[in-house]
């Protein structure tokens, strides 16, 4: 079978593990999102994550606790890091083998970041979590990724969420608003769309790498992107 991605950089929010919980890891999304990147491994495509942590702490909401922002940032860093942990079990139990990759040094249960070490590990077929961002505060997961893929040549950013792609509006709150099927970098910016964070964006445009924004939650979604077919909203120049 023919695919059109062979390296990919798959990012999935934190918020998503929740599912119809408050908080927390739901075991059902768990491993769903196990069974995809297990479907993906399979057609031969190397895969690299970076998942979030918001469904345990969010950085930018600690200033509300009274937690200064830096401390606040680094406690959503170890956010993603128990996250990671999580998705490294679901994926072995479906039979692969896994990598989680550690910003911060945390010898006992991830292996520090070295580029050309996860560029092998790829090259194996091995599944890589990217986990405690880039080891900076002020920075978000969504810059973690998109400096994670252009480190390791990834030809596209997949961000899975809870839409079918980027629209003029909020979906969930305008239902007039009106989606995207193909939008450059450049009417993101002008139109003021929320697809990432600034920096991560700016980094994805100024190195090329395309981004498809698509709704995580039904399993046919991610094979049908990687073989080529056009699902959610494509940003690319």
């Amino acid at each position: 079978m023919a695919i059109k991605y062979k390296r990919v950089l798959l990012k999935l929010s934190g918020e998503s593990l929740m599912g119809n919980k408050g908080y927390g890891i739901d075991s059902e999304m768990l491993h769903h999102y196990a069974s995809q990147i297990k479907t993906l491994s399979d057609l031969g495509v190397e895969i690299a994550i970076v998942i979030g942590g918001g469904n345990i702490f969010r950085g930018l909401s600690a200033e509300k606790s009274g937690i200064e922002r830096v401390q606040g940032d680094y406690m959503g860093m170890l956010a993603t890091v128990i996250n990671g942990m999580a998705l490294q079990s679901a994926i072995e139990k479906t039979g692969l083998y896994t990598r989680l990759i550690s910003a911060i040094e945390m010898r006992q249960i991830a292996e520090p970041y070295i580029r050309r070490r996860a560029i092998r590990h790829l090259e194996k077929k091995r599944i890589l979590i990217f986990s405690a961002g880039t080891g900076n505060p002020y920075f978000t997961t969504d810059s973690a990724a998109a400096l994670r893929a252009i480190e390791i040549n990834a030809e596209v950013i997949l961000k899975g969420t809870r839409v079918d792609g980027i629209y003029s509006a909020d979906p969930e709150k305008d239902p007039t608003a009106v989606k995207y099927d193909k939008i450059s970098f450049i009417d993101v910016i002008r139109k003021g769309l929320n697809v990432m964070d600034m920096t991560a964006f700016t980094m994805c445009q100024e190195n090329n790498i395309p981004i498809i924004v698509f709704d995580i939650a039904k399993p046919d979604n991610l094979p049908d992107i990687i073989q080529g077919k056009e699902i959610g909203t494509l940003v690319q120049r």
